[in-house]
C-alpha cells in the first residue's frame, strides 16, 4: 500500500476502546521505518463512551494530519455504527475493518434514535473490502477483553509495510508491562485472521 504518495489511515470507535493507543502505535511504527507522520484526533467525549477518531498519515512527506473526506485508504472501526458514522472518510476503494461490536451510544439508549439494523450490510453496500472481524472474542481469548485494539492492530498489520518486529518492539513500548505479554498475544491472534 505505501507508495510515493501518502497513507492515511482512519481509527475509530468509543470511548474505552483504545482507538487513540492504536493510532498512536502506529504513528510510532511509521515514525521508527524513517517515515513522516502526522497524527491528528478527537476524543471530546471519549471517557463517557462517546465517540473518538483520529487520524494518522505517512509517507515520505506529510503537510498536513487531516484527512479530507473520501481520503482515506484504510479505516479501523472498534465498533459497527462507529464504521458507518467515519464511512465517508473512506475511498470507495478503501479497506474497512470492522470488530463485529455493537454498543448503543447515548441517543439509543434515551430512545432519540435506533440503532441501524444492519450497519456491516450497509457497509458492503458501499465497499468492496470490509472485513469484519470478531475482535472482541479473540481479545478474550488472549486474556483480557481490554485488547480489542491489539487484535485489530494484527489485523491492519497485514496491510501496511512494516515488518512484524517493529510492530512488536513498537506496541511492547506501548502497553503496561503487565499487559505486554496479552497484547502481544492478541495482536498474533488480529495477524492471522487475513490471508
Amino acid at each position: 500500500m505505501l507508495h510515493d504518495g501518502v497513507v492515511n489511515l482512519v481509527f475509530c470507535g468509543v470511548g474505552g476502546q483504545g482507538v487513540l493507543l492504536a493510532s498512536e502505535v502506529v504513528a510510532q511504527v511509521a515514525l521508527e521505518a524513517g517515515l513522516d507522520v502526522k497524527k491528528s484526533e478527537v476524543h471530546g467525549m471519549a471517557q463517557r463512551g462517546g465517540s473518538v477518531f483520529s487520524h494518522v498519515r505517512f509517507g515520505r512527506k506529510v503537510y498536513s494530519p487531516v484527512i479530507p473526506l473520501s481520503g482515506a485508504h484504510v479505516l479501523v472501526a472498534f465498533e459497527e455504527l462507529e464504521a458507518l458514522r467515519y464511512a465517508p472518510y473512506a475511498s470507495p476503494q478503501a479497506r474497512i475493518l470492522v470488530n463485529t461490536l455493537e454498543i448503543n451510544p447515548a441517543t439509543v439508549l434515551s430512545g432519540d434514535a435506533t440503532y441501524p439494523k444492519d450497519p456491516l450490510g450497509m457497509l458492503r453496500d458501499h465497499f468492496v473490502h470490509v472485513e469484519a472481524v470478531d475482535a472482541l472474542a479473540l481479545a478474550q481469548k488472549a486474556g483480557s477483553s481490554r485488547a480489542v485494539n491489539s487484535v485489530m492492530l494484527g489485523l491492519l498489520s497485514r496491510y501496511l509495510p512494516f515488518a512484524l518486529p517493529l510492530w512488536l518492539e513498537v506496541l511492547g513500548q506501548r502497553v503496561p508491562a503487565k499487559a505486554k505479554e496479552i497484547n502481544v498475544k492478541a495482536f498474533g491472534l488480529g495477524r492471522e485472521l487475513s490471508s
